[in-house]
């Protein structure tokens, strides 16, 4: 029996990976990417009837067709994930744990199924998939220390801001080469102490917010901020981590984050509040896009849907028209 272990390249992904190859250690056939490189089934060549594929915080919106070609071949597929699913196949050959709920990960997913046993993984990969508040409580659990916390949650955001970018050669490491790098350490602190990943990692991230954080919204109102990175690789890998920055400092509006692409179109980082009445991946899917219900994206929007971008952002999330800012077709510049 041949295996798969098909994974996000983001901070989710890779401890949610981790967590279940401590517990249930197996040689596999690693399959991952960029963390827009969501549609990952696909990749999966020569698996036969009987062999087992594990996806992870892959949406399955994105790999319907694979998934079902894979089933309808005999494979047997476990699936992790909180994005937008669509209709979930009703097959034998499948055993789903697909949770929607905002406050959900898949290394939480996986905590569960694992009753808690490699916890410390779920704390590093909630924090870098945004959910402080979720991380906070597994480490509870674990009665871990302030500045246990901290380094757990670098280290979760470096993973994280380590996976965007368009091209593997955006990327301060490849994910399959960061996730074999931990995958010898069941405790993420000697992780952090041992390597030295961690640590370029945290450094990196510094230096690519810098220069993010001297930036203005080019656009917004009393709900919503839109913010545009330079085309720079910088951009394209800070795009999640700048997003998720807002968020934290303004919890109650909507953040949009674009950074160009090198094929000339446009990324956006969408988070929007718990509370809103339009999630940001129903937002994004009329672009093309998806994503969770507070944190979605668009991979390649057009330049010339970026007018129709701005009205839906104002109208969706109730901006009044007198506060709105008037589009530039210029980058965000510095304060």
């Amino acid at each position: 029996m041949k295996r798969f272990d098909v994974f996000n390249g983001d901070a989710d992904g890779i401890c949610a990976l981790q967590q279940l190859r401590l517990e249930e250690p197996c040689e596999a056939e690693l399959i991952t990417g960029v963390k827009r490189d969501n549609a990952l089934l696909r990749r999966v060549s020569g698996a036969r009837p009987g062999d087992r594929v594990t996806a992870l915080d892959i949406a399955l919106v994105n790999n319907r067709e694979a998934l079902q070609r894979l089933l309808d071949g005999g494979v047997r597929v476990t699936y992790f994930d909180h994005h937008y699913a669509g209709e979930i196949p009703d097959q034998p050959l499948l055993e789903a744990h697909i949770d929607l709920s905002p406050e959900v990960c898949t290394c939480a997913l996986v905590d569960a199924h694992l009753g808690g046993r490699q916890r410390r993984w779920a704390v590093v990969g909630a924090y870098g998939d945004g959910l402080p508040g979720l991380a906070g409580r597994l480490a509870d659990a674990l009665g871990l220390a302030a500045q246990e916390r901290l380094l757990l949650r670098e280290l979760g955001e470096g993973l994280n801001y380590n996976a965007y970018g368009e091209t593997p050669a955006d990327l301060i490491y490849p994910p399959e080469r960061l996730y074999r790098a931990l995958s010898a350490y069941r405790d993420p602190l000697r992780f952090i102490a041992a390597e030295p990943h961690a640590a370029r990692l945290t450094a990196a991230r510094a230096a690519d917010m810098e220069l993010a954080l001297a930036l203005v919204p080019e656009a917004g109102g009393a709900g919503w901020a839109l913010y545009r990175l330079p085309q720079a690789p910088w951009s394209r890998r800070v795009v999640g981590a700048f997003a998720n920055q807002l968020a934290a400092q303004r919890p109650d509006q909507v953040q949009a984050v674009l950074a160009p692409t090198v094929a000339g179109a446009w990324a956006l980082s969408l988070r929007v509040p718990a509370a809103s009445a339009v999630s940001a991946d129903a937002f994004c899917r009329p672009f093309g896009g998806g994503g969770r219900r507070i944190a979605a994206g668009i991979d390649a929007l057009a330049p010339a849907a970026l007018p129709s971008l701005m009205t839906a952002l104002a109208t969706t999330y109730a901006v009044p028209p007198d506060d709105d800012k008037p589009f530039s077709s210029s980058s965000a510049t510095s304060s």
